[in-house]
C-alpha cells in the first residue's frame, strides 16, 4: 500500500540488527528531528540502540553524522519528496558537499510519481553523478538502515586502510633494518650481535659514521679492536673500497 505522505503513522517495528556493526555514534540535527513523526524518531532510536550505535541530539548541518572507525559520514535524509521543494534541497545538497567529503543523501519516494519526479529534477540541478551519492527508498525505516549499513561499512573500510597502511609500515621497518644491519655486518669482524648494539645505543649509519672510538667503546660492549675498525670503516676511503676477506 502505497503512503500518502513520507511520514510513518504506524508503531514502530522491531529493530532488525545490521550486520554486525561496532559501536559508533550517531548526530541527529534537532532542527530534522523537530520535523518528524515521533514514531519515525522512536524507531531510529530504538535501530540504534540494538546496534550499540549512541545517539546524540546536535545542532548540525546535515539531518545526520555517523562516526564509526574513526570516520565521519553525512546524510541527508529527505523524508518526503517534493518537486515544489527541489531547489532548495539540490541547493542543500551543494552546500553541505563542499563541507563534508563523505556525504550521501537518502530520499524518501515511495510513490511512482515522486520517483518520476526526482529522476527529472536530478538532471535538471545538473547533479554529478555520485557526488554526493542519492540513495532512492521505499519507505523511511528502509531508508535509515541503509543510512546505517553505509557508515558501517565505510567505518570497517577505513579501520582496513588503517591496519594495511601499519603492516605494510612495519614491513619497510623491517626491510630498513634488514639493510641497515647488512651494511654494518659487511665491516670485517662484526658480526649481528655488534651491529645490533652499534644500531641501538647510536642509531643512523650517519651517526655511527661520526662516531669516535671513545664514544662508541663507552655505549657499546663492542671490544678496542672493533670500535677502531668501525671508524676506520667509515673514515678512511682506501680502506672501505679495498677488497676484503672475511
Amino acid at each position: 500500500m502505497e503512503r500518502s505522505t513520507g511520514r510513518t503513522s504506524l508503531p514502530p517495528p522491531p529493530p532488525q540488527p545490521a550486520p554486525a556493526p561496532g559501536r559508533g555514534v550517531c548526530m541527529m540535527s534537532t532542527s530534522w528531528r523537530d520535523k518528524q513523526d515521533p514514531n519515525l524518531v522512536n524507531f531510529i532510536a530504538a535501530f540504534l540502540a540494538a546496534n550499540s550505535y549512541r545517539l546524540n541530539f546536535l545542532l548540525v548541518s546535515p539531518d545526520f553524522i555517523f562516526n564509526n572507525g574513526g570516520l565521519s559520514v553525512a546524510f541527508i535524509f529527505e523524508t518526503s519528496w517534493d518537486c515544489d521543494n527541489a531547489a532548495a534541497v539540490f541547493s542543500r545538497v551543494n552546500t553541505l558537499k563542499r563541507q563534508f567529503k563523505n556525504l550521501y543523501v537518502v530520499v524518501a519516494v515511495p510513490k511512482v510519481e515522486q520517483i518520476e519526479s526526482f529522476n527529472r529534477s536530478y538532471f535538471q540541478y545538473n547533479m554529478e553523478l555520485g557526488c554526493p551519492t542519492f540513495v532512492p527508498v521505499n519507505d523511511l525505516e528502509m531508508g535509515f538502515e541503509k543510512m546505517l549499513k553505509i557508515a558501517h561499512a565505510r567505518g570497517v573500510f577505513k579501520q582496513q586502510d588503517i591496519t594495511s597502511t601499519m603492516r605494510n609500515e612495519r614491513e619497510q621497518a623491517v626491510q630498513s633494518m634488514d639493510a641497515f644491519l647488512h651494511v654494518l655486518t659487511s665491516i670485517p669482524g662484526i658480526d649481528d650481535h655488534d651491529a645490533t648494539m652499534l644500531s641501538q645505543a647510536i642509531g643512523s649509519i650517519e651517526a655511527i659514521a661520526k662516531a669516535s672510538v671513545v664514544f662508541i667503546l663507552e655505549n657499546t660492549d663492542l671490544s678496542t679492536d672493533k670500535a677502531k675498525t668501525v671508524v676506520t670503516f667509515f673514515r678512511d676511503p682506501q680502506y672501505y673500497l679495498s677488497p676484503k676477506i672475511n
